[in-house]
């Protein structure tokens, strides 16, 4: 039995969201789907583990916005429908079996929404030159930490459903790039995209049959938590500055 689409993350039952939350578990409940994820404040687990570097892809763009939400476009301040999704990551450098936080490391996140589209491309199925949602980046705090509102993505086609990021670190002596991607369970990817503005847009690839994510998608999988409205989740990334 071909067993690639098992991810390392899963939906979370209450407790362990709770204890992934750690103090500020009180705001995240596994409720309905409508509250508000903006009050989601996850806290990662300690696991500095370098992960698997996947492609940047042909989408990313320095799009220069310094910005937590980046669900709307900042021109017209329109913003994408979906699911929201907060996401915290947190940035360490692995040495000698120990990890310590990057403060300052600037992280990149850039995604689809959730028709399939990405902003400031020109494509067979759409034209968004000129616009900048779901993009933006955050400087790591001095735990490491930067956090994202956005959206769960949409179905891009011939791929698994995914968000992109980059991490870029300068030291004294050398500047240090990460480039990956994140993914999500396909069952709960069914639950969301069953609901609009995702729902009708036909078959979509699920993880098992994505050739990147058959390269380390399983230890990119985020685990992921039903917030007050949307989603939370929380991921480590470790690196190594030699």
């Amino acid at each position: 039995m071909d067993n690639d689409d098992r991810p390392i993350g899963r939906l979370l039952t209450r407790r362990e969201a709770l204890a992934l939350l750690g103090a500020g578990g009180a705001a995240l409940a596994c409720g309905g789907l409508r509250a508000h994820a903006a009050d989601a404040k996850p806290e990662l687990k300690s696991a500095c583990i370098v992960k698997p570097e996947q492609t940047e892809g042909p989408y990313f763009m320095e799009a220069k916005l310094n910005r937590s939400d980046i669900r709307t476009d900042p021109l017209d301040g329109q913003r994408r429908e979906g699911v929201p999704l907060v996401l915290a990551l947190r940035v360490t450098t692995v040495a000698a079996g120990s990890c310590s936080p990057i403060a300052g490391a600037v992280v990149d996140l850039w995604q689809c929404d959730a028709t399939g589209a990405y902003s400031d491309v020109r494509d067979a199925r759409f034209n968004t030159v000129g616009k900048r949602f779901l993009r933006g980046y955050q400087v790591a705090d001095g735990e490491g930490r930067v956090r994202f509102t956005t959206i769960y993505p949409g179905s891009y086609p011939g791929r698994a459903v995914h968000i992109h990021f980059k991490v870029r670190v300068k030291s004294a002596t050398k500047n240090h790039e990460f480039v990956s991607q994140l993914y999500f369970d396909d069952a709960l990817t069914d639950r969301v995209h069953a609901q609009p503005p995702y729902a009708g847009r036909g078959p979509r690839v699920r993880n098992s049959e994505d050739g990147l994510y058959r390269r380390g998608g399983r230890e990119l999988t985020l685990a992921v938590a039903e917030a007050k409205e949307g989603y939370a989740a929380a991921f480590d990334v470790g690196m190594r500055l030699t």
